[in-house]
């Protein structure tokens, strides 16, 4: 079984925390092997001086249910400590958070995708760190996607954002502790970082790989399946598609009232995308998009992981839907996270060229060859920051 950097804490290195006031950064997945939340495990422990708790969007304990909804600062009940919130009136821990703590831990599992806003609470956490003059610790945990593959087209800085502040692309193939080591160095945050490494992961591994048990990284990423599916249907966002929330599969059903599946999946076969089959099917979300509305659409089956290359069947799919249903396909308008100026679409890809290929109908394979050269160069920067083999 792999053991996380949490558990390498808590067995070993505990003394990089010896006499300092700890904050602590976690959501539900902040566990270990024995589902033991850290929360928990570090107030317990007799020598961690535990004296407040950060969470980041959906909550410490998975408060807010749907995607950009803020929630406030509050008091642990199980731990009697301020639970401050970096997902509401502030994304970055304040001077006045930090002024009773000397280190900062983070404890959140990412799940391998550029967008997904916990790497971004982590760098803010750090700039805060650094400016506070605290120190930052990362308790490092799994991609779950595995650290191999690398994929999309590389951030631009104009289109900098909570789901994207870094020029790294799409599906990134890298651990929070190597995403923390390339943001301190690389792109400058520059506070007193240490990474508590895991023990026994492999960058080949999926999720089922590490023996370790699965939680919800967040309320719409149920399974490991959702998060090998997420870099690529994270896109549906910033359109009128749906993405599934409101259904038992959320970023694996996708589809809107105005598709015909079999239509639909007719024009994919064009694209022979690998690993991957599409069901037809209906259904009825029951929040969100089309909510209790008859929806047509495609179930996204993952028959090869290591073949399926989930960003550009992503855009694969949009670009279908473009084509086939004119009439009924939109791009979804600002705001998105934050950012009132730029269309979400754009926000989510960190770059406008992806929509503008699109609409252009270009070809999926010139898509995927526009990301070669940013894919090459990124690939020898994060070099540096591995950690594993």
């Amino acid at each position: 079984m792999v053991k996380t950097g949490l558990e390498i804490l808590l067995d070993s290195k505990g003394s990089l925390l010896d006499g300092s006031r700890v904050g602590l950064i976690v959501n539900p997945v902040s566990i270990n092997s024995r589902f033991e939340h850290a929360a928990d495990l570090f107030h317990q422990h007799a020598k961690i001086n535990l004296t407040a708790l950060f969470g980041p969007q959906h909550g410490i304990r998975g408060e807010t249910q749907d995607n950009m909804i803020e929630w406030q600062t509050f008091r642990d009940k199980r731990t009697g400590l301020p639970a401050y919130s970096v997902y509401g009136e502030t994304r970055k821990p304040t001077p006045e958070m930090l002024a009773d703590i000397d280190v900062l831990v983070f404890d959140i599992q990412d799940v391998g995708t550029r967008v997904y806003t916990f790497v971004y609470t982590m760098a803010l956490a750090m700039e805060a760190a650094r400016e506070c003059g605290k120190r930052f610790i990362v308790l490092d945990r799994p991609n779950p996607i595995s650290g191999l593959q690398i994929e999309g087209n590389i951030l631009e800085p104009e289109f900098q954002s909570f789901v994207g502040m870094f020029p790294i692309p799409m599906r990134h193939g890298m651990t929070v502790g190597e995403l923390a080591l390339m943001f301190n160095r690389e792109f400058g945050i520059g506070c007193e970082l240490e990474v508590v490494k895991m023990e026994g992961w492999r960058r080949s591994m999926w999720y089922e790989d590490t023996r370790l048990p699965w939680v919800m990284p967040s309320p719409n990423i149920p399974t490991v399946d959702t998060a090998v599916v997420y870099p690529g249907s994270v896109m549906f966002e910033g359109t009128n598609i749906s993405e599934g929330r409101g259904t038992t599969r959320p970023f694996e059903i996708i589809g809107a009232a105005y598709i015909e599946p079999d239509e639909l999946i007719e024009d994919l076969r064009i694209d022979n995308l690998p690993g991957v089959f599409f069901r037809p099917l209906h259904f009825q979300p029951t929040f969100h998009k089309f909510a209790g509305e008859l929806c047509g659409g495609i179930q996204i089956h993952v028959i090869d992981r290591n073949a399926f290359r989930p960003v550009i069947t992503g855009a694969a799919i949009i670009s279908a839907i473009h084509r086939v249903y004119p009439d009924g396909f939109e791009w979804k308008r600002p705001p998105y996270e934050y950012v009132y100026d730029k269309l979400p679409f754009d926000v989510i890809n960190g770059s406008s060229q992806l929509r503008e290929r699109i609409e252009a109908a270009r070809p999926v394979a010139e898509i995927e060859e526009s990301w070669r050269d940013g894919l090459r160069e990124f690939g020898e920067r994060q070099k540096t920051y591995l950690l594993y083999d």
